[in-house]
């Protein structure tokens, strides 16, 4: 059996300032992963199909993200492994097949962020989307060249939250959502699709979005039993983070929906959240759509890249850092180079990587709660709540049922 190390190089970083740095960066990667261009594109295609009812899918999705992430950022943190290496260490071999998922999943989401740019610029300066989507990824790939990767990322990942949220709650202030019906229909809802569920799932805690946060953490340094308790906090801050968007965004196209506006879905250059900002706010909400979605594409770009690369970790545990933005910056090259080579418009391509990596997600799921379970010498000690580890267990068979029901309507959103 492959012999499971910590991540080496990094004590836990000293201080309370230290800290909170390193659970902030950890939670708005995290965050900002779930909330982006796919998430957009996918709130918009699925508002217009369901209407309201489509609350009660958003719902299920922040519920099965709590339990997800509330399960996998404790594990990490607590074996101060990676999940490859936990999943290695539980089932012999299992973690590299983990890590040939996510690191396809991430690829395929990242052509997808990298469409989603290039649609943002030409929402915002009639840029051609192919050159658009160029520019971000040569930009993402900058970052990660730089001396300072680290801080640089962490920069960006910051200042495109707070630009994210700003206009998406402007977007919903101006398009006037039917709240009461939205709320009704939260609790009550006149339809369920497993598919959306599902697809909206993947979209937001599915494939390399499950560790993005956690993966984070070790690479700061902040790990282990001592910092359970900020670690849990931080986490349930992400998620509350990525929940307040989540709705929002969604009553903000409800209230384009309810008013009437017929938005295209099925044109080859469909841009159902474009169109859903325009017809709320004017040319002026299609270029704020613009800036939300460049804004998220590039937290996006990185949070696929960065978290998809971090488990070549299974295959060569000793990789350096600078050896890991190097090899961050050819899976972005790569994306690009699919990106312009791939004819699926940008807006189905989101649609479907969503799906995908909701197929992803119970994988990865079954094998970090078997260890928790089963290998307590990986603990380090640590007394694993069970009711955490039950209420894993049953999201994660949730997981397994929808992922089941969605499969052929997943594969058939490009046609297969």
């Amino acid at each position: 059996m492959q012999k499971t190390e910590p991540v080496p190089g990094r004590k836990a970083a000293g201080g309370a300032q230290s800290q909170r740095y390193a659970l902030l960066s950890a939670m708005f990667l995290m965050s900002m992963a779930a909330v982006g261009p796919g998430f957009i594109t996918q709130t918009a295609t699925f508002t217009v199909k369901l209407g309201a009812a489509f609350a009660f899918a958003i719902v299920v999705s922040i519920l099965i993200d709590f339990v997800v992430q509330a399960n996998v950022w404790r594990i990490v943190a607590v074996t101060r492994m990676r999940a490859p290496a936990i999943a290695n260490a539980a089932i012999p071999g299992s973690g590299y097949l983990l890590a040939i998922l996510v690191i396809i999943g991430g690829l395929f989401f990242n052509v997808g962020n990298i469409g989603g740019a290039g649609l943002g610029l030409n929402a915002m300066v009639d840029l051609d989307p192919k050159i658009g989507g160029a520019a971000a990824a040569l930009a993402a790939i900058g970052i990660f060249l730089s001396r300072r990767a680290g801080v640089a990322m962490d920069r960006v990942v910051f200042v495109a939250a707070f630009v994210k949220l700003a206009l998406i709650l402007y977007a919903t202030v101006v398009s006037g959502p039917p709240v009461a019906e939205a709320f009704h229909q939260t609790f009550l809802p006149s339809t369920i699709d497993f598919a959306t569920i599902t697809t909206i799932v993947g979209g937001t805690v599915g494939g390399y979005i499950t560790y993005a946060g956690a993966h984070r953490l070790l690479d700061k340094g902040t790990a282990g039993v001592e910092n359970i308790s900020a670690i849990n906090r931080a986490a349930l801050s992400g998620i509350a983070i990525t929940g307040v968007l989540r709705y929002i965004l969604f009553l903000a196209v409800l209230g384009v929906v309810a008013s009437g506006v017929v938005i295209d879905l099925s044109g080859k250059g469909a841009n159902p959240a474009g169109q859903a900002f325009h017809a709320a706010a004017g040319d002026i909400g299609f270029r704020l759509f613009g800036a939300v979605f460049l804004a998220s594409a590039m937290t996006s770009i990185i949070g696929a890249a960065y978290t998809s690369v971090s488990f070549l970790t299974a295959f060569r545990p000793e990789i350096s850092e600078r050896q890991r933005n190097l090899a961050t910056v050819a899976f972005i090259c790569i994306s690009l180079v699919a990106y312009v080579i791939i004819t699926t418009p940008p807006a189905a391509m989101l649609v479907f990587v969503g799906g995908l990596n909701g197929l992803v997600l119970p994988i990865g799921l079954s094998m970090l709660l078997f260890a928790a379970w089963k290998r307590a010498d990986l603990m380090n000690g640590y007394q694993y709540p069970r009711w955490l580890l039950v209420l894993g267990a049953l999201v994660c068979c949730l997981t397994w049922y929808m992922a089941y029901k969605s499969i052929g309507p997943i594969f058939a959103l490009l046609g297969l």
